[in-house]
């Protein structure tokens, strides 16, 4: 998909939040093989890299216009290349993957095979947003469902691959994961208006639609806004955003 680095950071501090409380899950140890999976821009890999004493840290992400932005932050033991989270190869201390999964399918073959990455001891520390279900995404699944936009994507809408607290726990468990973690958190968001929130999911749910919709994507954006405007009517607007959170641990 084509990302837009400058779209996806408009909301840069509301997104780096549930990183900050990704790197709290972190077992903070000197020496550790690092991957950040779907790490964008390379910002916060920067941060998770200067957290990790004498760490060899990589940034991957399956966006060359993300990966643009990450060369400012190379330095000795962080490093930044191209590459699908869904093959990673390799063995790894510390797997972290943040807002990232939800762009891979299958998350019932993709979490034990990350966590196959693993070496003994290592960690696994993860958060995706579980927002599917919320008001925002209902209305893209409906606009998306009627004319013209319906022919436009041959009937194809996004679905979020993303699994309940309990099931990823369960996975894990299956995988003989020990200091199993999973919960649920809502961000509290306060945006000026329904725009604001299109402008938000123009960065990030809506980019699949767009990349389909072609001619049609600013119809579909006029569509969109006047239904979450009748979904979050006046000014400001409360825009609760949940994420899920996982991390588990291999056996040494």
């Amino acid at each position: 998909m084509p990302w837009n680095p400058d779209k996806y950071h408009q909301f840069q501090s509301q997104r780096s939040a549930p990183f900050d409380d990704l790197l709290k899950l972190v077992e903070v140890r000197p020496g550790l093989r690092v991957v950040d999976l779907g790490c964008g821009t390379g910002e916060l890999t920067r941060r998770l890299a200067d957290s990790l004493p004498e760490s060899d840290v990589l940034g991957m992400d399956a966006s060359p216009q993300m990966l643009e932005r990450s060369e400012e932050y190379i330095r000795p033991g962080l490093r930044f290349e191209l590459g699908d989270l869904a093959k990673l190869q390799g063995k790894w201390d510390l797997i972290v993957a943040n807002a990232a999964l939800q762009w891979s399918e299958r998350h019932e073959e993709l979490i034990p095979y990350l966590f196959s990455c693993l070496n003994p001891g290592g960690q696994m520390a993860v958060q995706v947003p579980s927002n599917h279900g919320g008001p925002t995404h209902l209305v893209i699944l409906d606009v998306a469902g009627r004319e013209p936009f319906h022919t436009a994507l041959n009937g194809w809408t996004r679905r979020s691959p993303v699994l309940p607290i309990e099931t990823v726990a369960s996975l894990l468990f299956r995988e003989g994961a020990q200091d199993i973690q999973a919960f649920d958190r809502i961000y509290p968001h306060v945006l000026e208006n329904a725009d604001a929130i299109v402008e938000w999911i123009s960065g990030t749910a809506l980019v699949p639609y767009f990349e389909r919709l072609g001619d049609l994507k600013e119809e579909f954006i006029e569509v969109l806004l006047l239904d979450l405007c009748a979904a979050f009517p006046g000014e400001p607007v409360f825009y609760p955003f949940r994420r899920t959170f996982f991390s588990a641990r291999k056996v040494a």
